[in-house]
C-alpha cells in the first residue's frame, strides 16, 4: 500500500509524471540502442544476396507504386504454420537493400517473400491481367494496363545512383551499364553474360511474351526473383549471433 500511495504523487503531479516518464523511456532506449554500437554488423552476411538488377529494381518501384505491399507482406515469421506454407523464415539480409523494406503486417493476399519460381510467367501475366481468372475468390484489382506501358530505361542510372546514396553497393560499372542491363534482361535474343556476371542468378527472358519491354516485364522479373537468391538447402544460421 505504501508504494501505491507514493505512486499517487506521480499521478497527481503532471511535472513529476513527465520527468519520470522521460527517465523510463531514456533507460529503455539505452538498453535497446547501446548494444548496437558494439556490433560490427547488425545484419548477418548471407551468401547469394546482391543488389537488384535494374529491371528488378524498376519492377519493385512499380510494385510499391501500385500499392501491392498493402495486401501482401514479404516477411515469413519463424512459426511452424508460416514456414510450412511459405518456406524458410525470412532473413534480415534479404531486406538489406530494400528502401523501404516490404515486410508488411496485413495479408489480404499471401506472403510473397518466396513467390519467385512458384508460378510460371504466363500465370503471373494472367493473374495481373485478371486475378479472378486464376484465383476466383481474389479481391485483387486488375493490372492489365501494365502490358501497355512501355519502358525505355531513360532514368535507370539515376535510380541506381539514388539507391547508392542510401547504402546500396552499386558500383560505378553497374551504374554505367545500367541502361544496357535494363534493356537486355527481357530481350530473348540478348547477350546476358555481362548482366549475369554483375547480378548472379538474374533471370533473363521475355517475361510477358510481348516484343516490347513493358511494366509487366519489370514487375514479373521482380516477383520471380523474390526468395531465389539464398540457397536454403545449404544455408546455416550463425549461432553466435
Amino acid at each position: 500500500m505504501a508504494i501505491l500511495d507514493k505512486h499517487k504523487v506521480l499521478e497527481k503531479n503532471a511535472t513529476l509524471l513527465l520527468v519520470f516518464s522521460f527517465l523510463v523511456v531514456t533507460v529503455g532506449g539505452i538498453v535497446e540502442i547501446a548494444p548496437l554500437f558494439y556490433l560490427e554488423n547488425t545484419i548477418e552476411d548471407v551468401e547469394g544476396m546482391r543488389p537488384y538488377s535494374p529491371l528488378e529494381l524498376t519492377g519493385r518501384e512499380i510494385y510499391i507504386r501500385e500499392g501491392c505491399y498493402v495486401c501482401h507482406s514479404q516477411m515469413i515469421r519463424p512459426m511452424r504454420d508460416e514456414v510450412e506454407r511459405y518456406g524458410h523464415y525470412s532473413l534480415a539480409a534479404e531486406s538489406m537493400y530494400d528502401h523501404p523494406f516490404q515486410w508488411g503486417s496485413k495479408r489480404t493476399g499471401p506472403d510473397l517473400a518466396r513467390v519467385g519460381g512458384r508460378y510460371s510467367d504466363d500465370w503471373h501475366v494472367d493473374h495481373l491481367i485478371d486475378p479472378q481468372s486464376v484465383v476466383p475468390e481474389s479481391v485483387m484489382p486488375k493490372y492489365a494496363f501494365l502490358m501497355d506501358r512501355e519502358l525505355d530505361g531513360k532514368y535507370i542510372q539515376d535510380l541506381l545512383e539514388t539507391h547508392r546514396m542510401v547504402g546500396v553497393p552499386y558500383t560505378d560499372e553497374m551504374i554505367a551499364s545500367a541502361r544496357a542491363d535494363f534493356l537486355v534482361q527481357a530481350d530473348p535474343d540478348g547477350d546476358w553474360d555481362d548482366l549475369v556476371a554483375r547480378y548472379p542468378k538474374a533471370q533473363t527472358r521475355n517475361f510477358d511474351g510481348q516484343p516490347e519491354l513493358t511494366e509487366m516485364d519489370a514487375l514479373i522479373a521482380y516477383l520471380q526473383m523474390l526468395g531465389t537468391l539464398v540457397d536454403f538447402s545449404t544455408f546455416q544460421a550463425d549461432a553466435s549471433r
